[in-house]
């Protein structure tokens, strides 16, 4: 965590909902001074946040705001979003003051702050490294440092098992009322790793034809959408451990590493 400040881009009235987000700490990721509550015995016992029908909050979604000299930009919709990246998370030094939502921060309840999900969003946040799974609530703007994509409260921390370390390699799902977060995945959900998008239907080819050279395990294919873009992808990878298969084969190459496209059996596609 770092200092909290204010937010360019909220109204005035808002003034007083500012951003806990995240800064360099001594091995933990976190400010100097910050730090647990109360020992929690059993982190397991903690109970997901559930996701529901929530009104977007009224001072946590202007359409922009700017942090240290950065403008972020909030989503329409969280709708189908996956990212991967860094956890890192948030405690005692801001237990009980006002989120970016309005919402007092409660360290020991299952939240989260992200730059750019609408408030409210509940999401599964899965550890990579152990497969541990946890559905949280995004009421919070931050963290603002690196490659860290959520900042999780206390419980969230202590219940993913990243205390130890204090950051975390993750993936982050956008949940709905009705997704259920940590079954299967359905049997028609397929994924594609997009690696770039044109507007030139010959330049898309021709990465096309350089994917393929690099014997990836997933076959390259362009996708032409009606906005005129063509998108080059990996896939169809079926399950989450065919998609870590690719992403690490990816790791350090020139193409990057991309990010996750869900789809199904049907063609659909975003």
């Amino acid at each position: 965590m770092s200092n909290r400040h204010f937010i360019k881009g909220i109204p005035f009235f808002a003034a007083l909902l500012i951003v806990g987000c995240s800064t360099p700490g001594p091995e933990l990721g976190r400010a100097v001074g910050d730090g647990p509550g109360s020992h929690i015995a059993d982190p397991s016992a903690i109970p997901d946040a559930v996701p529901q029908v929530a009104a977007r909050s009224r001072y946590g979604n202007p359409r922009e705001y700017e942090v240290f000299g950065k403008v972020y930009r909030v989503m329409d919709s969280a709708e189908g979003h996956r990212e991967r990246g860094t956890a890192s998370w948030y405690g005692k030094n801001f237990h009980g003051e006002r989120t970016s939502s309005g919402e007092a921060y409660d360290m020991y309840a299952m939240t989260a702050a992200h730059k750019h999900l609408p408030l409210p969003t509940w999401v599964e946040v899965r550890h990579l490294e152990t497969g541990q799974r946890i559905v949280v609530k995004v009421n919070d703007r931050g963290p603002f440092v690196g490659d860290r994509i959520i900042d999780l409260s206390y419980a969230a921390a202590a219940k993913l098992g990243m205390m130890e370390k204090g950051t975390a390699p993750v993936e982050i799902r956008a949940l709905s009322p009705e997704t259920t977060a940590t079954a299967d995945e359905p049997s028609n959900e397929v994924y594609y790793l997009q690696l770039a998008a044109f507007g030139s239907a010959n330049n898309a080819a021709e990465l096309q034809q350089q994917l393929t050279r690099a014997g990836l395990s997933a076959p390259a294919v362009v996708e032409s959408g009606a906005d005129g873009l063509h998108r080059v992808r990996l896939g169809p990878l079926h399950g989450v451990a065919a998609v870590d298969k690719v992403t690490n084969e990816l790791a350090g190459s020139r193409f990057g590493m991309g990010h996750v496209v869900v789809s199904n059996e049907s063609g659909t596609r975003p």
